[in-house]
């Protein structure tokens, strides 16, 4: 029969099982955050590309934002002095349009459904060829046939016109759907590059070891093949973001998607017809939505090579060995001053 003192011990070990068992999940979270989170960000905000990038950046979301929640009022006519210069009054810091819209609210406004269609857009363009491009190059045979023979099929279609029918026809008035049709065949040529560069990571040893220990192909995907594609996948990602921007504020200028939502290009198409582009007097109706459609791809595209520090296994290992070495030279240095 066992005693209380015996019962006193296994409760005892059950409890420092216990802990030793939350010790050690709160060090894989803890390990988790250090890897995935932490050391990213501080290798990302050591490249000044990427802090001038999410600044840039920032400044178009806190737009968003304040046009979501109605904190900047909302273009409408005869708000103020017709075509009245930027700069002139506070209320209406850029000037107005010919209709006395303040132009200001004409681009806050527009920012929300710009960066829905960026984001739709890239992420249908990407996440679609990071499927296609893994899985052709490396389960090759049949799957890969049947992929680049879509691939192939998809890239024989020229964009821009079947980007123009598909508007026409549907008339898609939802800014996350634009944003999918503007890059509807995008994905196309990503994935084959993407392939091709499978076929070679596929080949290396840590990948034929995992194959080898039976490891599942979703996981060896996941961990051993994505991850040295990511420098690819962000450059490519920035692009199409850049594409979504010049091609649906193009497509708006043009008059070939709806107006139902307002937009940088709208405002550009009416300051076109409005005589802008001929009188100095109303150059501002067409300069600042320019320099906002600048301004936002400049902050992509800062971002997009800040970021490639981050996924660039030699560019990590080089800060890796340059933080070690500037380690081991400080110890020195104190020791010797001790």
């Amino acid at each position: 029969m066992p005693t209380e003192a015996d019962e006193n011990e296994n409760v005892n070990w059950r409890s420092d099982s216990d802990v030793s068992a939350d010790v050690t999940r709160g060090e894989r979270f803890a390990e988790l955050f250090e890897e995935r989170i932490r050391k990213p960000a501080i290798v990302a905000w050591a490249d000044r590309r990427t802090r001038i990038g999410l600044l840039i950046l920032g400044v178009y979301l806190g737009m968003a934002l304040i046009a979501v929640f109605d904190l900047y009022r909302a273009p409408s006519t005869n708000q103020a002095t017709q075509l009245a210069g930027p700069f002139q009054s506070w209320d209406y810091p850029l000037g107005t349009t010919m209709s006395g819209v303040d132009l200001l609210s004409l681009i806050i406004h527009s920012t929300p459904d710009i960066l829905l269609m960026i984001i739709a857009g890239s992420v249908w363009a990407t996440g679609v060829a990071v499927l296609v491009g893994t899985l052709a190059g490396y389960k090759g045979g049949a799957v890969d046939r049947v992929l680049m023979s879509v691939s192939d099929v998809v890239m024989a279609i020229p964009g821009l016109p079947l980007v123009i029918i598909l508007a026409v026809t549907f008339n898609p008035k939802n800014p996350i759907i634009l944003g999918i049709l503007i890059n509807i065949n995008y994905w196309a040529g990503l994935g084959r590059s993407l392939r091709s560069q499978v076929l070679t990571i596929r080949e290396d040893s840590y990948v034929e070891a995992s194959r080898t220990m039976g490891v599942s192909t979703p996981r060896i995907l996941q961990k051993d093949i994505i991850p040295n594609l990511m420098p690819y996948v962000t450059v490519n990602f920035v692009f199409a973001a850049r594409y979504v921007v010049f091609a649906s504020i193009g497509l708006f200028f043009l008059g070939v998607l709806p107006y139902s939502a307002q937009n940088w290009g709208v405002t550009l198409n009416y300051a076109y017809s409005g005589g802008a582009l001929f009188t100095w007097e109303a150059a501002h109706w067409l300069i600042f939505p320019m320099i906002a459609i600048m301004g936002l791809s400049l902050g992509l595209i800062l971002l997009g090579q800040g970021m490639d520090r981050v996924f660039n296994p030699r560019v990590r290992t080089r800060l890796a060995e340059s933080s070690e070495s500037t380690k081991t030279k400080t110890d020195a240095a104190m020791t010797e001053d001790h």
